[in-house]
């Protein structure tokens, strides 16, 4: 197996095992036997510990020593790190993104937002949310920066699906469209302050039993 087709191999493993734990087809404290996944996906072994190293990574799951590897458990500390994180990395991105913003990248954004308006669930949602985000950050140009958020956008889905997957009230997101006026109006310091206020408040609304406020 040559090296590129091993990698292609392992994003493509490590894109569907993150989506089954992030909407929770795969349970906390559950074990990834190597072997059945690498038959499932019909590829060997090489691939399989890249995409394990991968989700392990992006927090979704953890490696202990002789006992291979399970999906990580997530509590209010987990939320809260992960928001605050967010905030500072997603602030230093959008003041370098500002720049580089066009009308048409704000357009973009701003029906990324109607978007999730319409969502009918909160998988849809949850993907127009992280359009929006990507699209008004993507400018910045800083590819390591980036990578490191859109993982930290893979926990907060896990937080999110897990709080709000039975029942789901498509929510209006007024911050967006805040963020979005004070970015057409040049006022980075304001869109700065209401992003991380913005992405900040899973950390700050989620109770230490884990569960997360629909508040807005």
């Amino acid at each position: 197996m040559t090296i590129a087709k091993a990698e292609s191999h392992a994003a493509r493993i490590n894109r569907e095992l993150a989506r089954r734990i992030v909407t929770g087809q795969i349970a906390a404290g559950e074990r990834l036997r190597q072997d059945r996944i690498a038959e499932e996906f019909s590829t060997s072994h090489v691939p399989v510990r890249e995409a394990f190293r991968r989700l392990e990574s992006q927090g979704l799951v953890e490696s202990e020593p002789r006992r291979g590897v399970r999906v990580a458990a997530f509590g209010f500390y987990e939320i809260r790190e992960v928001a605050q994180m967010r905030g500072s990395l997603e602030v230093l991105a959008l003041r370098n993104a500002a720049p580089h913003l066009t009308v048409a990248i704000l357009d973009e954004a701003e029906e990324a937002t109607r978007a999730g308006d319409r969502a009918g669930d909160v998988y849809g949602w949850e993907e127009e949310n992280r359009r929006f985000h990507r699209t008004i950050l993507t400018p910045c140009g800083m590819p390591r920066l980036l990578q490191s958020i859109d993982d930290l956008h893979v926990a907060s889905a896990r937080f999110l699906f897990s709080g709000w997957s039975a029942e789901w009230e498509t929510p209006t997101d007024r911050d967006h469209r805040a963020i979005l006026l004070a970015l057409r109006a040049g006022n980075i310091d304001l869109a700065a302050s209401l992003l991380s206020r913005h992405v900040t408040w899973m950390g700050s609304k989620a109770p230490p039993n884990g569960s997360l406020s629909r508040e807005r």
